[in-house]
């Protein structure tokens, strides 16, 4: 079965960092585009960022822009999302997501051109 697992997720103080990872199964990483999404109580998901699949190309929201970094493993068929400086702004479910509708060198932060989504994990910044 075609699989994306989150995992990472936690609480924090604010000005904490966490790292999130996104392993596959089932399929292999290097063909696809891979997203991050977040979706906090009441509000609308939203892109966070995402990596194209050559590794060469990456986007961020503007609101998490040079806090976090998104980096692919292919060999460990892993993704990563590193936070810092987190803010109680950024509580929420992270979600992760494949798309193979995507050029090797473009990603962006449409829900419906993804194919593959993980369960959550869940982000608590607060003190």
């Amino acid at each position: 079965q075609l699989q994306l697992v989150e995992s990472g997720g936690g609480w924090v103080q604010p000005g904490g960092s966490l790292r999130l990872s996104c392993a596959a199964s089932g399929f292999t990483l290097g063909g696809y585009a891979i997203g991050w999404f977040r979706q906090a109580p009441g509000k609308e998901r939203e892109g966070v960022s995402c990596i194209s699949s050559n590794g060469g190309n990456t986007n961020y929201a503007e609101s998490v822009k040079e806090r976090f970094t998104i980096s692919r493993d292919n060999a460990k068929n892993t993704v990563y999302l590193q936070m810092k400086s987190l803010k109680p702004e950024d509580t929420a479910i992270y979600y992760c997501a494949g798309g193979k509708t995507y050029t090797d060198t473009y990603c962006g932060a449409t829900p419906r051109r993804y194919d593959y989504w993980g369960q959550g994990t869940p982000v608590t910044v607060s003190s």
